[in-house]
């Protein structure tokens, strides 16, 4: 029976359909199923085949933002039933993510930070046109493993290495990883501040995010 329930889950995910994926939640609570199963063995798997289709260009932004709201709507769904039954989905590490200061670019960096949570990292978005202080402040905060930062005008670009300078005064570039992106990030400008991983999609950020906290 849950076999089946599963791949509706997935379908919901790859349809994005967040009603769907609601009502299939409140199924799988109702049946008993552990909402980490749900997760893992369900919804989860509808996004890796969205991620799938998105990187190799069969599917589209809008596709990925619909899958990553269905996703968001099943687990805020399922949050409860984890609080009362204990359990906690294992962590793979603790994001900062921001786009930087004096860049109002919201829609890529949300999208990044859906589908990292999604994928079990645990996400603090700070949000648009943030200062290197206050990305710093929350790294130290809630002793991030991984800092995003994105930018997408060419002359907002340097904040970036701004960033990477301050974690650096710090001492904490050893223990921080920096993925950055945008539209007008490229290689050579990743290798030229120095950081440690830079992705084209949303999907490819989780995949560097997996690499950077080694799992």
């Amino acid at each position: 029976m849950s076999t089946e329930l599963f791949q509706k889950m997935a379908q919901s995910i790859i349809d994005g359909d967040s009603d769907a994926a609601v009502a299939l939640a409140n199924q799988a609570v109702a049946a008993g199923i552990p909402p980490l199963d749900a997760i893992t063995k369900g919804f989860v798997v509808g996004v890796n085949q969205v991620g799938a289709a998105f990187s190799s260009g069969d599917a589209f932004l809008p596709e990925l933002v619909m899958a990553g709201e269905a996703m968001k709507a099943a687990v805020s769904t399922l949050e409860p039933e984890m609080k009362r039954t204990g359990a906690e989905r294992v962590m793979l590490g603790k994001v900062v993510l921001a786009t930087v200061e004096g860049d109002i670019h919201e829609i890529g960096k949300s999208l990044v930070g859906t589908m990292l949570s999604a994928s079990g990292f645990q996400v603090y978005d700070l949000g648009v046109d943030v200062p290197a202080a206050k990305i710093l402040a929350k790294v130290k905060e809630v002793d991030a493993d991984i800092v995003g930062l994105s930018a997408l005008l060419t002359t907002t670009m340097v904040k970036q290495k701004e960033v990477i300078d301050v974690l650096d005064k710090e001492g904490l570039r050893k223990k921080v990883k920096v993925m950055v992106g945008g539209a007008p990030v490229t290689r050579d400008w990743v290798q030229k501040i120095e950081a440690d991983g830079y992705s084209e999609d949303a999907i490819g950020a989780v995949n560097v995010a997996k690499q950077l906290v080694g799992k």
